[in-house]
């Protein structure tokens, strides 16, 4: 079986039970948000760290277990945000107690990135109608701007993006992904009978641009640590991180945006009122 089709064939399946488990919602989600979260640390550190365990030993491994198990229990938001901190903060406290600085700065950054990626996937999810419409919104944007970058970038070729940080990327190909989220974005918002489409037009292109900025930053610390995927979890992807890079930092952006407009607790119904 050739490298095409395994790729088609894994984002096939991943995109089935992803959109089943969004179409659930509640605690399926969740547990579908905080494997995510487990499986981007962990490739975070296989990344980072120089050998399996740091001077830290298991600290950040039972930190994030400890927000895992409150995510999956359906904690508000305030009590997940504070918990973030917490956990951060430990590992910041302890990394001072051991000779390993730079490798526990990688940890807690990383602690961080996963667990915001989760908290701002299940906190958009939440129970209700308006967030499977804005997580069904936020999927159309950086799906169509991966799928419209990578075809736009091959056709038009041109100037590249950030060839130290990712040579592949043309600046042809981020300006058709973008353009291409935000059609993505209000055809869903459209067919979910949105009537804020201008602003709604707004929120796409910037998680169409923070999905790109996401994806180059998942790149720069691929390349910081000389690999070339996360993991190899992924038939013909690489690792969970290579496939929701892009994901997590728009998920991140449109959790501010409905946090803003409406309440830390029910973000997409600032959006996506019911």
């Amino acid at each position: 079986m050739s490298n095409l089709q395994l790729r088609v064939i894994s984002a096939v399946v991943l995109a089935i039970v992803t959109l089943g488990l969004t179409w659930l919602g509640g605690l399926p989600f969740r547990m579908l948000c905080a494997a995510m979260t487990i499986l981007i640390f962990y490739e975070w550190t296989r990344m980072s760290r120089p050998v399996a365990a740091t001077g830290l030993g298991l600290l950040p491994e039972a930190l994030l277990l400890v927000f895992v198990g409150a995510l999956v229990a359906g904690l508000p938001a305030s009590w997940l945000l504070l918990l973030v901190m917490v956990v951060v903060t430990v590992v910041v406290a302890s990394m001072h107690q051991t000779s390993m600085h730079q490798t526990g700065q990688w940890d807690a950054s990383g602690l961080a990135y996963a667990a915001i990626s989760g908290l701002s996937l299940a906190l958009l999810r939440d129970g209700d109608h308006s967030g499977l419409v804005a997580i069904l919104f936020l999927f159309a944007v950086v799906w169509a701007t991966d799928i419209a970058a990578y075809f736009v970038g091959r056709a038009v070729g041109g100037p590249k993006l950030a060839p130290s940080i990712s040579p592949g990327k043309t600046q042809s190909g981020a300006l058709g992904g973008a353009v291409g989220g935000v059609v993505a974005g209000l055809l869903l918002a459209a067919a979910a009978g949105a009537g804020n489409l201008a602003v709604l037009g707004v929120v796409a292109l910037v998680l169409s641009l923070v999905s790109q900025a996401g994806d180059l930053f998942e790149s720069w610390v691929k390349r910081r640590h000389n690999r070339k995927d996360s993991g190899t979890l992924i038939p013909g992807h690489g690792g969970v991180m290579d496939r929701v890079d892009g994901l997590v930092a728009a998920a991140f952006a449109l959790y501010v945006i409905g946090w803003i407009s409406a309440t830390a607790d029910h973000p997409a119904q600032g959006l996506f009122p019911a």
